[in-house]
């Protein structure tokens, strides 16, 4: 749903019980400015944030767990994609 930020003022009520249900976008002359989400899924969001790091950052142990890795047997068919690239 996507309304002006004069009509978020005029209906904020019924829109942010909307908003439980589903994002409510929210304009000002005619470009998105802001987004209104229920709480929970704001939550869902924050917990899908990932840090990023360079591999030269990256812990010892986490480079040790990299190495150590294998790939389940279940997607062996992807090597043959790799062995299909063009140098």
């Amino acid at each position: 749903m996507r309304v002006s930020s004069a009509d978020f003022i005029r209906n904020y009520s019924t829109l942010a019980d909307r908003a439980l249900a589903e994002p409510v976008t929210i304009t000002k002359h005619g470009r998105d400015r802001l987004v209104m989400v229920s709480a929970a899924e704001y939550e869902r969001l924050k917990r899908r944030d990932r840090q990023v790091f360079q591999s030269a950052d990256l812990p010892d142990e986490v480079l040790e767990a990299i190495a150590r890795a294998e790939v389940p047997p279940e997607f062996a068919h992807l090597d043959a994609e790799l062995d299909e690239r063009a140098p």
